[in-house]
């Protein structure tokens, strides 16, 4: 079986041992396509000797370094594993996210050409609630692309950076802003699926606001949601009820052509394109929910803290770290 020239990391950290076999299974089939597979957990004692039970064999499971613990827990696992990493080119995923050989040869493959790059998660399976949330995506796809539980990076762009805000809610676009900033390249292929599987619908509710609040970290598309509602409010006031029908057509519309690109339809089920505007009103409603929590209580509540980042603008990212990944690659050339 051929091997990725690549080290997978998988951060997670669980309160309780959960039903390990679906996982377990995978990781197995995973350790014959990478060439290193490093679970970082950040667990407590119990659950972590657990795992290394389970998974001991075949991967290498370690916990989080203690210097690198961040707010965003994800952030000092993933940071602990670019450490411990053997190879240049990684592939980050979160435990639910599911790569195929292919898949993964073509993110690693990617990773000769951009400095990080970004695929697309669909759901597997499809619950309501994984349905109803891949309309987000769906519209995501029309603007710059969606942002999935996994990426690929190369080990010497977030060295060069020192490692990314472990402070930011929005961890995944905090890492790519980081390389972008540094000099580095993006790729984001809208025709390059890894499946996903889908939260409990206890987890899903759990995360709207949260998931709301990562756009304090996009200005724009933060100031739309908040418009939705009072403009929704204002045209149900006047009696614009065409307009509305219309405005509701064209989500549809938009989030049908963001199924298309990349040949989406392959994954994507078209009624998820339907459910755009219930996804829209969502957001919207949860944009003041999410604005609510800043004023009150100065951040959003994240597993026992409040977290205020959602994630660093890119003037600052680029004053911070300037071109490093560019002054790095020269001066491991004249070192050569």
């Amino acid at each position: 079986m051929t091997h990725v020239e690549a080290t997978y990391i998988m951060p997670i950290r669980r309160s309780r041992l959960e039903d390990l076999d679906e996982l377990t299974d995978y990781l197995r089939r995973l350790s014959g396509n990478v060439e290193e597979l490093v679970v970082i957990d950040g667990s407590p004692p119990g659950v972590f000797e657990a795992h290394a039970e389970v998974w001991g064999p075949f991967v290498r499971h370690v916990p989080v370094d203690p210097g690198l613990a961040t707010p965003m827990g994800k952030v000092g696992g993933v940071l602990t594993g670019v450490r411990l990493a053997g190879h240049e080119r990684i592939v980050i995923a979160d435990d639910d996210v599911r790569y195929d050989p292919e898949s993964l040869a073509r993110v690693v493959s990617t990773l000769d050409k951009a400095h990080v790059v970004r695929p697309q998660n669909y759901f597997d399976p499809l619950p309501w609630h994984a349905r109803w949330d891949t309309a987000r995506s769906l519209l995501n796809r029309l603007s710059g692309g969606d942002w999935p539980g996994t990426l690929g990076v190369r080990r010497s762009a977030l060295l060069a950076t020192g490692g990314y805000d472990g402070g930011a809610m929005f961890e995944n676009l905090e890492l790519v802003r980081t390389v972008r900033a540094a000099g580095g390249t993006e790729a984001v292929p809208l025709d390059l699926f890894v499946a996903r599987r889908p939260p409990d619908a206890r987890h899903f509710f759990s995360q709207r606001i949260r998931q709301a609040y990562d756009e304090f970290a996009r200005p724009f598309r933060l100031g739309v949601f908040l418009a939705l509602l009072p403009l929704v409010a204002f045209l149900a006031a006047r009696g614009r009820w065409i307009t509305l029908a219309l405005s509701t057509g064209a989500a549809v519309a938009l989030a049908e052509a963001g199924r298309r690109r990349g040949g989406g339809e392959a994954v994507f089920p078209a009624t998820s394109s339907l459910l755009a505007p219930t996804w829209l009103a969502e957001r919207a409603v949860c944009a003041w929910l999410a604005l609510g929590a800043r004023l009150l209580y100065g951040g959003v509540p994240y597993r026992g803290s409040v977290l205020r980042l959602a994630a660093t603008p890119m003037r600052e990212l680029r004053r911070r770290h300037g071109r490093a990944i560019q002054e790095e690659g020269a001066l491991r050339e004249a070192g050569s």
